[in-house]
């Protein structure tokens, strides 16, 4: 019996096969065992229809090892922010650089005091700008819709852009979005927000939902697209 066969696999275990990261996932959807390239996290998960089942899903990506390893190898290399480079918020690019006093925005300048969270201060300058720029456009999408200003956070999730909790006779309606949105084209982090406050009325996919969509933003596939492209990207940028 192989070591693989007589190994007991959970949910959400993360293995090392062939110097790349594998983490094993049960889908009950799933008719079949697969693998797929979270770019988000920059890892290959292993699907499996049900927990028994595990272990073929680690021989399978064990067979598929040198696959594995060529996708990861294509995804975006980590960005780290540094003085002297650029970052684009909400479709201007700023030069980042060292100066004393709060981080902020000077013109085409970001600029933040030169210790060693410089590159944390700039991040949580994005996220304010995320945080008002998503609020903003969430006004004018739950107003369009006839609803009223839902909580707005920002999160940093690795999977979903924004999600929304529509309101409930015990709490009022929440929306989240990942800060990263401030990153993109100004117009996918729109969508992202008439995507949510869409749920505000129709909690899930089905074709009422997408027609709020289109009466808020238009055609959503680009932006959608956009964002299937983009999420390593994105996700790779950090202090």
């Amino acid at each position: 019996m192989s070591k693989t066969a007589s190994t007991r696999f959970a949910d959400g275990d993360q293995l090392e096969i062939g110097g790349c990261p594998v983490r094993l996932r049960v889908d009950g959807r799933a008719r079949r065992i697969s693998l797929r390239v979270d770019r988000a996290k920059s890892e290959v998960v292993a699907l499996s229809p049900n927990p028994r089942r595990l272990n073929e899903a680690v021989a399978f990506a064990q067979e598929k090892a040198g696959w594995i390893a060529k996708q990861l190898a294509a995804l975006p290399q980590r960005q780290s922010l540094a003085p002297g480079g650029l970052l684009r918020l909400n479709d201007r690019a700023y030069r980042l650089e060292v100066g004393p006093g709060r981080a902020r925005i000077d013109g085409d300048r970001i600029v933040a005091p030169d210790d060693a969270n410089w590159g944390l201060k700039v991040i949580r300058l994005a996220k304010r700008e995320a945080l008002t720029v998503l609020t903003e456009r969430t006004a004018i999408h739950a107003a369009a819709l006839g609803r009223p200003l839902p909580s707005v956070a920002i999160a940093d999730p690795k999977a979903r852009w924004g999600s929304c909790r529509p309101a409930t006779s015990r709490a009022p309606a929440a929306i989240r979005y990942s800060w990263r949105l401030i990153l993109a084209p100004a117009a996918v982090a729109d969508y992202v927000a008439a995507h949510e406050c869409a749920h505000l009325i129709e909690a899930n996919h089905g074709p009422r939902f997408w027609a709020l969509c289109e009466q808020l933003i238009g055609d959503p596939t680009p932006h959608r697209a956009w964002l299937r492209a983009h999420a390593a990207e994105l996700h790779a940028i950090g202090a």
